[in-house]
């Protein structure tokens, strides 16, 4: 027993031997690198200038109203059409105390003055019996003028306590109405908030905002270093993040001639017109990422950029030496003329055919 203990503790050893001796020579062989191979193809290269920002409508108008006062009626909600001239929401005057006392003396006044032409008209006429036409007509016209002054002094008392008179209904300035066709994108505004009338003095309270949404610009800045490829004309395709699978085209019209400074970078505003499908709602405010193609190159010899070294000015790649060689994979350096790059793909203009192979991304493997 105790001898065939000896013998299994042996072998045992042994072979805890030999398996660290194996594992050790694993781990100092060499390793093998081998290289996927890449084989040039003809393809259309375009170089882009990539300007970050927002879309948003052209035009967007603020509707403020004429006159103070506080917010009776809204009749319509963000997200409504609304037609140039209709109504929005109504207003109701809130009187200033020494405008309705001053209109309120006004209307007595015009009445005194009525009453008195009214007299003396009919006294004249009564006393002489038979008066020239240029007295009749003189007295006429006083009382006319007299009566056309009570009608204004009326009507000035309606406007002070009401915000409208009952001759000019349709020009009051308590219904706030539309000042273009469009969509209300906001109506910030309830019944019974106050509002400040438009001046020189005060901006006035937004009633609501209007857009034509069918009309949209894309407003975004670009680096300093692009801004000198860029101008007036150039073709901008758009993709927005909120929609999948949706690029719009653009046209470039305005490169800012002055640089803004944001936290230390200098970068410069653009705009383009963007044109939107029928079948495409396109909000508001929406992110957006616009490519502007600064060059483009079709039918080309292109490789992935990633398997051209580059070595001061000149460049080269690995050429596979035949095809013998794919197991082995031995390599032979040539230099290469280079064109136009997208990022990810590059133009190569002499060194290389589309039969070449060359050596691409390694990967780890052992013998």
């Amino acid at each position: 027993m105790k001898k065939f203990l000896k013998i299994f503790l042996g072998v045992l050893f042994a072979a805890l031997l030999l398996g660290t001796f194996v594992f050790l020579w694993q781990k100092t062989r060499p390793v093998k690198v081998v290289y996927t191979i890449v084989q040039p193809k003809l393809d259309t290269l375009k170089q882009f200038v990539v300007a970050t920002g927002k879309v948003e409508p052209r035009d967007e108008v603020l509707i403020k109203p004429q006159i103070s006062g506080i917010v009776s009626d809204v009749y319509k909600e963000a997200g409504q059409m609304v037609r140039k001239g209709e109504v929005i929401a109504t207003v109701k005057v809130v009187p200033e105390m020494g405008q309705l006392s001053s209109a309120e003396s006004r209307v007595s006044v015009a009445e005194i003055s009525l009453a008195q032409t009214r007299r003396e008209f009919t006294e004249t006429l009564h006393d002489k019996g038979v008066v020239s036409d240029e007295e009749f007509e003189q007295g006429r016209t006083d009382l006319q003028k007299a009566e056309e002054e009570l009608q204004n002094a009326k009507e000035n008392l309606e406007i002070v306590k009401n915000g409208i008179t009952s001759r000019y209904k349709e020009l009051s300035n308590t219904q706030i109405r539309s000042t273009i066709d469009g969509m209300i994108l906001d109506v910030p505004i309830k019944v019974g908030n106050s509002v400040i009338q438009a001046n020189t003095f005060n901006d006035g309270t937004t009633i609501a905002s209007v857009a034509d949404m069918s009309n949209m610009l894309f407003r975004g800045n670009v680096d300093e270093t692009d801004v000198g490829k860029l101008h007036e004309g150039m073709p901008v395709k758009l993709t927005i993040g909120a929609l999948q699978n949706v690029e719009l085209d653009a046209n470039l019209e305005y490169v800012s001639p002055k640089a803004t400074e944001d936290n230390g970078v200098i970068m410069f505003e653009v705009k383009a017109a963007v044109k939107i499908p029928a079948d495409v709602f396109v909000r508001a405010g929406y992110s957006a990422n616009a490519s502007i193609v600064i060059e483009s190159r079709e039918g080309v010899l292109t490789l992935p950029e990633s398997t051209v070294e580059f070595e001061g000015e000149k460049t080269y790649v690995y050429l596979l030496t035949s095809a013998e060689d794919i197991a082995e994979q031995t390599f032979d350096k040539r230099e290469v003329k280079i064109g136009l790059s997208d990022g990810i793909n590059i133009e190569l203009t002499e060194g290389v055919t589309a039969d070449d192979k060359v050596r691409g991304a390694k990967e780890d493997k052992k013998k």
